[in-house]
């Protein structure tokens, strides 16, 4: 144990490690199956355990082997077109993030998030038919600005794609693919920024490893269990993150 607490940033124990570990198995595990919640989950979690200047590299960086360990699992559902579209409007989103990250509180984010979802997930929207490019574009500015913020932005973005298709499963394929794209900007913008990621690596490895099996394991459920109880167990999940979100930003 001695020698593995050796690769650990100081501020982390063995047995806090090991949790961000194990939990990383069972939130990539979610999001591959229901397609949403893993990345907000596990950022609540690393706010016990990582410190408050590192936790939003640091649960990027996490977050972009979790999703490009989902979209390669699933990447024969992946829609390209609406990937290609969305990344280009990130660019201007992680662009306009960077430049005002110190200006908006979070709390208030989190607060706009959290009604957000509650009324999309509750209110039947129209679905958008053969969306354009400016549309799509523009759901790629608004969540990535998002994610320079409040790290976890996957419910938002979920959403967003689950207008634009009528199988569940093509979302979540599609929606991983996303966020390794955002996830991958905005740790781009902090290692501009100067944060030395080197020494959280060994452990994003471990974490990163243990969630491409938990990616496996939720891409089985997605394939095994029929199209309604996903959708369902996509709502509540949805509802869920939202009163966590606008709880937390109210006390």
């Amino acid at each position: 144990m001695q020698g593995l607490l050796g690769f650990l940033p100081e501020s982390l124990t063995f047995f806090s490690a090991s949790i961000l570990i194990v939990a990383s198995f069972f939130t990539s595990a979610l999001t591959a199956s229901v397609g949403v919640g893993g990345g907000l989950f596990m950022l609540g979690l690393m706010t016990y355990v990582i410190p408050i200047a590192a936790l939003i590299p640091v649960h990027g960086l996490v977050q972009l082997g979790s999703n490009t360990s989902r979209s390669f699992i699933q990447r024969a559902h992946i829609k390209w077109r609406i990937v290609f579209l969305f990344f280009l409007g990130s660019v201007f989103g992680v662009l306009a993030g960077a430049m005002l990250a110190v200006q908006i509180p979070a709390y208030l984010l989190q607060f706009i998030l959290g009604m957000f979802l509650i009324v999309v997930v509750w209110i039947k929207l129209p679905k958008i038919q053969n969306a354009n490019a400016v549309v799509i574009g523009f759901g790629g500015t608004i969540t990535t600005f998002a994610t320079m913020f409040i790290g976890a932005t996957g419910p938002l973005v979920a959403v967003f794609l689950n207008s634009l298709f009528d199988e569940h499963r093509k979302m979540v394929a599609t929606h991983g693919m996303v966020m390794t794209l955002q996830h991958c900007l905005k740790v781009l913008a902090f290692i501009i920024a100067g944060f030395a990621f080197w020494q959280w690596l060994p452990l994003i490895v471990l974490i990163v490893i243990s969630g491409f099996l938990g990616a496996k394991m939720g891409t089985s459920i997605l394939n095994k269990a029929p199209e309604v109880i996903i959708k369902r167990a996509f709502k509540f999940v949805m509802t869920v993150i939202a009163i966590d979100l606008i709880q937390s930003s109210i006390f």
